[in-house]
This record gives C-alpha cells, structure tokens and sequence, in this order.
C-alpha cells in the first residue's frame, strides 16, 4: 500500500499515511467548506502522528463528537476525528507532500454536509 507525507505549512504538525487513495470526498457543512477540506478515511492504524502533538489544537462544535485538528502556530487543518466514523482519520489530502490531489483519474464524491443527518444514512461506506 502507498505510504504519503503530510504536514502543515510551518512544518510543526508532520504525519504518515498508508492508503490507496482513489476517491476523495467534498462536504459542504459549515467547517470544511469553509477550510476547503478534500476528505479521505484512514484506518487508525495506517495514520501515524511524526511530530508536532503539542503543535495541535482541537475544535468541535455541533454534536461535538468530530474533532478537528489544527496547528496551533499557523492554523493548517491537517487532519480530523470524523463524526460518522471516530475511529478513523479523517486526511485532508491538501496536506500530502508527496501526493496529487488534482489528479483528472481521482474522482470526489459531494457530501451534502448541511444536511447531515439524511446524507450520512445513505452514504456508502
């Protein structure tokens, strides 16, 4: 399985993932449109955290069951705790290094975040 870098901006959050990365997911609710997130799932074993724990900072708001994660110091959004599945990540893919979000092959499927609730029932897993 293909193993990518990825950090924030300044450097202080840096972190791994190993995924086969062929879809991404686009949600519209409030936090991620605004922050521009492109979503993709990791199992809790295929991320590891390289440095930068104390660099983080955390914000839930809601149902408070996501967590957002960002650096502290220049405010990137690398990654998340997601609400449909907490015990995943949540990568953004912005924050890869080594890996082409813009790729014309990736296909990015909308998640209707605004209306949570209906789209998580019906979304595949």
């Amino acid at each position: 399985m293909p193993r990518y870098h990825g950090s924030c901006h300044c450097g202080a959050v840096r972190f791994e993932v190993e995924a086969d990365i062929h879809s991404l997911a686009a949600c519209n609710c409030s936090v991620c449109l605004k922050k521009g997130i492109l979503h993709h799932r990791v199992a809790a074993a295929d991320f590891r955290l390289l440095s930068g724990a104390t660099a983080l900072a955390e914000y839930r708001f809601g149902t408070r069951v996501a967590v957002h994660y960002f650096c502290r110091h220049c405010g990137i959004h690398p990654f998340t705790r997601p609400r449909a599945a907490p015990h995943l990540y949540t990568i953004n893919v912005r924050c890869l290094d080594d890996f082409d979000w813009q790729d014309p092959l990736l296909t990015v499927q909308l998640f209707d975040g605004r209306h949570w609730e209906r789209q998580y029932a019906s979304w595949p897993d």
